[in-house]
């Protein structure tokens, strides 16, 4: 196994990228450039809270010198002479063009060649760059410990991801307003080191595009086709075409993943959107408990709800449209980006159609109408079901008669006996259809059951059990974050010694913060 500790660099994004000349760390505009070099703030006194066993195993790594990995995950050193840098990038927040944006507290500490693949290694919350703005460029322990915890998760969960490889803490305190509303506090500092083989966005050319850089706009994306799709191809318009087809079905594919483990992301900015179509950025996000599709766990979008649940698939497509316009200057023609913009539409409807089969364990797809599914999603939004407990206890072995899926119904439901008996003959409609459907199925229970439980988590990383986390490791004691991890690292076993976390949301949680509201502040 390689030492992860003692691996040299290989800069690939910075030895073929343009570097912005101006070598001084302070807030300003940077043109003309992909990057700007940025050293992170030693921290006062870097402590381990954790590092992902996982990650290392799947890259077959080990920590090696556990102290100088510790200063090097931390950012008291750097990583084996590696000149570390920020990314530019721009984005539109909330629908509108927020201009330049960057890694404002992101910055970029190592390239790695690890089995045949360039990774980038990231510290998240290790000081100020010149695309800081107003802010500090520092992190907090509280959203650190969210963002390492729910990137292994959504890992072992299927779902397209950046990894997270270590969470510190830096000793240093961080004032934050969490909630906006003029309540400063103090709280502890922290970083995490987050993985990818890009962490290349939407906002990455957009930025681009919007000043008119046609030389450097053109180099970010043949170094993207190059190192990431080079299957497609030389640069050509043909392959900037199939370049941007491609992106777009792999963000469809992202949302299904969304949609099927009941995942907000919170805030789907174009800077936050993933040229290889996977979750980066895990701010205010939040698992569905009572199934809304108006959800959404970002109090900053309460009154617009632009980011909410059902609205993730629409968010996706006009994402992709911003970067079609972004890569419209190498084309040259609307047309044919208009028309892979309208096979998203279809390969969605067809995709989510194919996913919620498969979460039902129906396998005959052109037997379940779409309004089938629509009356499902009502059933499930009036009675107040918790997604994750009702798909995964329907997933049961046992023959389904009524009885026992209104037993489901009752233990699944956050509403009072009352009201969900008010449903029931909803309820019995849609089961009587179900029961049909999976009659006509050539499959046993104990195949369906298999075959259901394998795309039906029984544990997600709901916001009450990360704030668990989160206020016991505030006090030093971070026994919760390992159980979880632990948890986490097999969503989809029964792990019947961790039956504690398969429940409904507790009524503390209801309007607690960090459990019902949660803020972009980190």
């Amino acid at each position: 196994m390689q030492q992860l500790s003692d691996l040299k660099s290989s800069p690939q994004f910075t030895s073929a990228l343009k570097i912005d000349l101006e070598k001084k760390n302070f807030t300003r505009q940077v043109n003309h450039a992909h990057f700007s070099l940025a050293e992170t703030k030693k921290p006062e006194d870097p402590k381990w809270v954790h590092i992902s066993s996982s990650f290392l195993k799947d890259y077959e790594l080990e920590g090696g010198d556990h102290e100088k990995l510790l200063r090097q995950l931390s950012g008291a050193e750097k990583f084996n002479g590696f000149e570390s840098y920020a990314m530019c990038y721009g984005g539109h927040q909330f629908g509108h063009w927020a201009g330049q944006l960057g890694d404002g507290r992101a910055i970029n500490i190592a390239e790695l060649e690890v089995n045949d693949k360039n990774l980038k290694f990231q510290l998240k919350g290790a000081g100020p760059t010149p695309y800081s703005r107003r802010a500090d460029g520092f992190a907090v322990l509280r959203s650190s410990i969210r963002e390492y915890l729910c990137s292994e998760a959504m890992h072992h969960l299927g779902v397209p991801t950046t990894r997270a490889l270590s969470l510190i803490t830096t000793g240093d305190i961080v004032s934050r307003d969490i909630l906006y509303n003029g309540n400063p506090k103090d709280e502890l500092g922290a970083v995490v080191c987050r993985v990818s083989e890009s962490f290349i966005r939407f906002g990455s050319f957009e930025i681009l595009a919007s000043r008119g850089e046609k030389e450097e706009l053109k180099q970010l994306v043949d170094y993207t086709i190059k190192h990431h799709f080079s299957e497609l191809g030389e640069p050509s318009k043909p392959t900037y075409l199939a370049f941007f087809k491609e992106v777009v079905s792999r963000t469809k594919d992202l949302i299904i993943h969304w949609q099927r483990v009941g995942f907000v992301h919170g805030v789907m900015n174009t800077d936050n959107l993933s040229i290889l179509g996977q979750t980066i950025d895990y701010g205010p996000y939040g698992w569905l408990e009572n199934f809304d599709p108006n959800w959404t766990p970002n109090t900053t979008d309460l009154e617009n709800k632009r980011y909410r649940f059902g609205r993730q698939p629409n968010v996706a497509l006009w994402n992709l449209t911003q970067l079609a316009n972004a890569l419209y200057p190498l084309i040259e023609d609307v047309e044919p980006l208009q028309e892979i913009l309208q096979e998203y539409k279809k390969e969605y409807t067809v995709g989510f159609h194919k996913m919620m089969c498969q979460k039902l364990g129906l396998t005959l797809r052109e037997e379940v109408k779409e309004e089938f599914i629509t009356q499902l999603e009502d059933n499930l939004e009036k009675s107040q079901i918790d997604m994750t407990l009702f798909f995964r206890k329907l997933s049961s072995e046992k023959a389904l008669d009524f009885e026992s899926f209104w037993s489901i119904l009752t233990e699944t439901t956050y509403l009072g006996d009352e009201e969900l008996t008010a449903e029931k003959v909803h309820w019995e409609m849609w089961f009587e259809n179900y029961r049909e459907l999976i009659q006509k199925e050539n499959c046993n229970s104990t195949e369906r059951s298999l075959k259901m439980k394998a795309v039906n988590p029984k544990y997600v990383l709901r916001n009450y059990m990360a704030q668990l986390a989160i206020d016991a490791a505030e006090k030093g004691d971070n026994t919760i974050v390992e159980e979880l991890y632990q948890l986490l690292l097999k969503p989809y076993d029964a792990q019947p010694e961790m039956e504690k976390w398969f429940v409904k949301r507790p009524q503390w949680a209801m309007n607690k913060v960090g459990c019902s509201m949660l803020s972009c502040s980190s």
